[in-house]
């Protein structure tokens, strides 16, 4: 567009680890991007903490998954304690299942990180342009894309970016949102918290019982990165501003710690409960925070915010390419939306739990039964791994051919529970292709039809990328197919399509492929 400062296929708005992962996701598909952020720089704030089985599998087909367990705490910290102050024995425990150890449904485990250890990593991970301390204040959306009107902080002055597309990443609190004059639905806010950062040395008390989260009667305790560190959070004090956060700090450990906090930052912030009325505004798409703000109990939305790119930025990349006509991109909304407002409601289940678990122990404590009593927690072994939530997401919609592969399971109620299942919409189950490389291995910037049967496909010729992947016939009864089925997986590793025995046409795969991206046929 003539007098835009930049031109550019995707511009995202927001540079957390949602927006940091779509800028990687598209570099990989070759779309051109620019990636604002209004912050001068990346999070100094340890914030989200979690990466999950299903985020640290699309981290491993963006070859990051090493580097981000590298700087990683040992599966030995992924567990909760619950503690009247912390120099005090658990009352309570559990351990965060798909973190602490690997699990049979997946290639990969989770890890506990802090998220100013991952952003640098994912910022590393692409070369598209980033501009820190860019705000957008206005967006003008034509036939042929968006104008972005963006203020540059640094450097002064107004600039404008072109883009055929925008993704909001900006938060909880999002700009782009507001201008589109989107609403949400939800709770909303739940309460003001505050996190103190701060140096102390509490090894005495959590060197032989390493965790994740240490929750008390005062506030919660987080061990920030395996050389040390530590953060608090709790509910913002009334008169915060004149706060004696070291006092305060001090006073959390509990009275028989004797331990001075050296404090190195506070941060303010608004736990919110809401998902986006709407994902998307013409040319512009919601994604993250932007889209869904969840409680943080669980460690759930930050993973849910790389699920929704992951799932639409090879949308993205087809209409951008040619190969899918712009109409996919409405199964963005139809696909994620429902997973957010599943995912909502998990996370108030969770944080009602919690407060169960904390409302037994005063009880517990009023009542005069002994302080080294126990609390029988109200969950399962599984209910940190959150399996059904995170690998068993299905999706219905035009961009899968729900034809084919039996009726799904329904999820549990709590979604703790996981059930593999080769059906269309499902995530593609973990299985071994050879003993070093999963089935997920073989998903990435194509779509992958495996099949026990190559031979039979290899003719076949398609607008869109397209790769053949064999089957092990040991695996073809699971996955409902004869000896010459295939199943059809899109690029984000979920099902679209299953062929149970020989096509009925040799334009079989190609009218799959037709329906899924809306394209025409050559």
């Amino acid at each position: 567009m003539p007098g835009a400062d930049a031109e550019v296929d995707v511009l995202i708005v927001g540079g957390g680890p949602v927006g940091l992962t779509a800028r990687a996701l598209l570099e990989r598909w070759g779309v051109r991007v620019l990636l604002v952020e209004k912050r001068r720089e990346l999070s100094p704030f340890p914030r989200s903490r979690l990466v999950n089985v299903r985020s640290m599998e699309i981290y491993r087909q963006l070859g990051l998954a090493d580097e981000i367990t590298a700087a990683a705490f040992a599966p030995e910290y992924a567990r909760i304690r619950f503690r009247d102050t912390l120099y005090d024995r658990d009352f309570a425990t559990a351990a965060m299942v798909g973190v602490n150890a690997p699990v049979p449904e997946s290639p990969v485990i989770g890890v506990l990180t802090s998220q100013d250890r991952l952003e640098p990593i994912l910022l590393g991970a692409a070369t598209a342009h980033v501009r820190f301390g860019v705000e957008v204040i206005g967006l003008t959306e034509g036939p042929d894309g968006v104008v972005a009107s963006l203020v540059d902080h640094r450097r002064g002055g107004e600039i404008r970016a072109h883009a055929r597309y925008v993704l909001a990443a900006d938060g909880a609190n999002s700009t782009v949102r507001q201008l589109l004059g989107i609403d949400t639905t939800g709770p909303g806010v739940l309460g003001d918290f505050t996190t103190v950062v701060f140096d102390a040395d509490l090894n005495r008390w959590c060197a032989h019982q390493p965790a994740g989260v240490y929750v008390t009667a005062h506030g919660s305790f987080l061990p920030l990165y395996p050389e040390g560190g530590w953060a608090w959070f709790g509910v913002t004090p009334e008169d915060a501003a004149h706060a004696d956060w070291p006092d305060l700090v001090s006073h959390a450990l509990g009275p028989g710690a004797d331990v001075r906090a050296d404090v190195l930052r506070v941060q303010h912030w608004v736990m919110n409960a809401f998902v986006a009325e709407r994902y998307r505004h013409g040319r512009t798409l919601l994604v993250g925070d932007a889209a869904h703000a969840l409680p943080i109990t669980g460690g759930l939305g930050m993973n849910v915010g790389i699920g929704d790119v992951h799932n639409l930025c090879w949308k993205l990349a087809g209409v951008l390419h040619g190969w899918a006509k712009p109409s996919l991109l409405e199964s963005y909304e139809t696909e994620r939306q429902p997973v957010a407002h599943r995912t909502l409601h998990q996370a108030v289940a969770n944080t009602r739990l919690m407060l169960q678990v904390q409302t037994r122990r005063r009880n517990q404590l009023q009542t005069g039964e002994a302080a080294t009593a126990r609390i029988e927690l109200p969950w399962s072994e599984q209910y940190f791994a959150q399996l059904g939530l995170v690998l068993g997401v299905s999706y219905r919609s035009g961009a899968v051919l729900a034809d084919g592969n039996g009726t799904p399971p329904e999820p549990s109620a709590r979604g703790t529970d996981y059930i593999p299942f080769a059906a269309p919409g499902h995530r593609m189950p973990h299985l071994r292709l050879t003993d070093d490389r999963s089935t997920l291995d073989a998903f990435g910037e194509w779509f992958t039809l495996l099949t026990p049967n190559p031979a039979q496909w290899e003719q076949h010729t398609t607008p869109q990328p397209l790769r053949i992947e064999t089957l092990p016939a040991e695996h073809a009864e699971f996955c409902g197919l004869g000896p010459h089925g295939a199943l059809l997986i899109r690029p984000d590793g979920h099902i679209a399509a299953c062929r149970p025995d020989r096509p009925s046409s040799d334009s079989s795969l190609l009218d799959a492929l037709t329906t899924i991206t809306r394209s025409t046929a050559p």
